[in-house]
């Protein structure tokens, strides 16, 4: 135990006095640090990490080199960049040579004069070409990133002309567009030179257009570090956070010991990493790109990218906008003040709707909603809303519906058909048909000043006869009440043979046809009722002037000021051939 000891105490002793010397090595006190410098080559990509400050590249020219171009490309921020001729009076000796400062810093240091040629600060792509200056001793290249690091791609060529390794763009590099539609936009822009001039079976150029939902790219590189961005960031929140190590303070000590030494320059990228995140949504040599797909009502930024295959070099055309149509809305139909209105569902259909907007009158802002089901089997479902908040939804079957509205100055109404019921089978809308024996759904809005509430309904809507009480020119029937006073019509309708044989069942019993549907010849008596006791509110009628023998189809409506009218169930009596 106590050996252990030893030899741990002994290991940390050894490890303390190793560090210190190491970074003593690098930065001894009599010694000045070397400027970080690099040569730039000629006829070579060189890919330039640029750390927040100033980065600086030297070069030479040959002595008969009668030009040169520097081309810079900026990855995904702005970078500031300027490129100087720098004439010395003196050469440097040559015992300079073997200290430890590099040549460039010797020149650097020693005295000359300095001709600025050519600045330049943004994102895009920016080239100087012109001639070489003969008393130049070396040419200096500073490139500066203000935000943060970044990454730019340099490449320098000797001699008058084009270098030809970066494509060609034309005078009008916008990209336009032709027509944008719901969930596809079509896109236009000026060929390249590089692509038009190509030979026919040769593809070391094409385009590469890709969209998204937040910005324009100012270069290819941009594009592909935010897709590998947005990559990692999915990446990392389906793997679990990393433990914590035992010893934090070993693990801040070790950072600050590795922040001392300069950070590697990576290597440059290689082409199948260039094209490894990318998803054009067009790629060839086309100008005209058509993207599908897209989602109704956003705004989309398109651009594109001129690609030379062979270098992995690219150049950017101005990049685009454009926003997708809205989806088709539905027509709202606003129902007025004690509207009747037959809802047919033209569509078919499994599912099919309707909306329709109701406001209601009066400072109370209070209304009453009536819906009947037609019959016919079909679902139908009715929700309710107000200002964007569903305030109801049901089914609308058989019974009356009352919905009770208040609080809100309108309404909007949806009615969905949700398709037929068990057992039943979707009919064809017959346009010779009336639209009250034809609709699904019955509906009914007012504004409602004095009621606090929805109308009380009868118990029951079956309609009785009594047998004892039938004759040859009269039928006795009978029917529920409510306690409120209301008004009840009653209707009949003679029936011929064949039809009483079949039960009276004709389209005429519709549940949706109403007192306005009928003749004023068919209305026998109206009469006021009102029961305070439920139990007790049975009225009676005594229809008389009827034919001995004959099948008679009588309908009862309970009249409302509010609502529609609600119908009772058909009842057929036929009268006695002898008395």
């Amino acid at each position: 135990m106590v050996l252990s000891w030893c030899l741990g105490a002994a290991l940390a002793l050894a490890c303390g006095s190793l560090w210190p010397q190491v970074h003593s090595a690098v930065a001894p006190e009599n010694e000045v640090p070397l400027r970080p410098t690099t040569w730039l080559p000629e006829g070579k990509i060189t890919s330039v990490t640029l750390p927040k400050g100033r980065t600086r590249l030297y070069f030479t020219l040959k002595k008969k080199a009668p030009g040169m171009s520097v081309t810079v490309s900026p990855c995904d921020l702005p970078i500031e960049w300027t490129l100087a001729a720098r004439t010395l009076k003196d050469k440097p000796l040559k015992n300079l040579q073997s200290t430890k400062k590099s040549m460039p810093e010797v020149w650097w240091r020693g005295p000359g004069t300095e001709e600025k040629l050519h600045s330049f600060s943004g994102s895009a792509v920016d080239s100087y070409s012109g001639p070489s200056y003969p008393t130049a001793s070396i040419y200096i290249l500073r490139l500066r990133s203000k935000q943060q690091n970044t990454r730019a791609t340099v490449y320098l060529h000797e001699g008058l002309g084009p270098s030809g390794v970066f494509p060609s763009l034309p005078p009008d590099p916008q990209v336009h567009t032709l027509g944008v539609g719901m969930t596809s936009v079509t896109l236009s822009w000026v060929p390249s030179a590089s692509i038009t001039n190509l030979p026919h079976m040769q593809t070391s150029y094409e385009y590469c257009v890709l969209v998204n939902s937040q910005q324009n790219y100012p270069s290819l590189c941009a594009a592909q570090k935010s897709m590998r961005k947005e990559k990692d960031q999915k990446q990392e929140k389906k793997e679990k956070r990393r433990s914590v190590t035992v010893w934090p303070i070993l693990k801040e000590w070790w950072w600050q010991q590795w922040d001392t030494y300069p950070e590697p320059r990576s290597p440059p990228p290689s082409l199948t990493d260039e094209y490894e995140d990318l998803q054009c949504v067009c790629q060839g040599t086309e100008s005209v790109c058509t993207v599908s797909e897209l989602l109704p009502e956003t705004q989309y930024y398109f651009d594109v990218f001129v690609v030379n295959r062979l270098n992995g070099t690219s150049m950017t055309y101005k990049g685009t906008f454009a926003r997708t149509h809205e989806e088709a809305r539905p027509a709202i139909t606003t129902l007025r003040e004690g509207e009747l209105k037959w809802v047919t569902f033209q569509d078919r259909g499994f599912k099919s709707e309707q909306f329709f907007s109701f406001h209601p009158r009066g400072w109370q802002q209070s209304g009453l909603l009536t819906l009947q089901s037609c019959g016919g089997g079909e679902k139908v479902k009715v929700t309710v809303s107000s200002k964007g908040q569903v305030l109801t939804s049901q089914a609308v079957r058989g019974e009356l519906v009352h919905i009770w509205l208040q609080g809100s100055p309108s309404y909007l109404i949806h009615l969905e058909r949700e398709g037929t019921a068990t057992g039943h089978t979707s009919t064809v809308t017959d346009p010779s048909l009336p639209e009250v024996l034809t609709a699904s759904v019955k509906m009914q809005t007012s504004s409602a000043y004095h009621r606090r509430g929805v109308p009380s309904l009868p118990s029951t809507l079956q309609i009785k006869s009594f047998n004892r009480l039938r004759g040859c020119n009269s039928v006795t029937l009978a029917w529920m009440g409510t306690e409120e006073r209301s008004l009840y019509c009653v209707y009949r309708r003679k029936l011929g043979s064949r039809e009483a044989e079949a039960g009276g069942g004709s389209a005429l019993t519709a549940p949706c046809l109403g007192p306005e549907s009928r003749s004023d010849t068919e209305r026998v008596l109206c009469k006021y009722f009102q029961e305070l006791n439920p139990r007790r509110a049975v009225t009676t009628a005594v229809i008389g002037g009827l034919e001995p023998g004959k099948a008679y189809v009588f309908d009862v409506y309970l009249m409302r000021r509010w609502g529609i009218p609600i119908k009772y169930a058909s009842k057929m009596v036929k009268t006695r051939k002898e008395c």
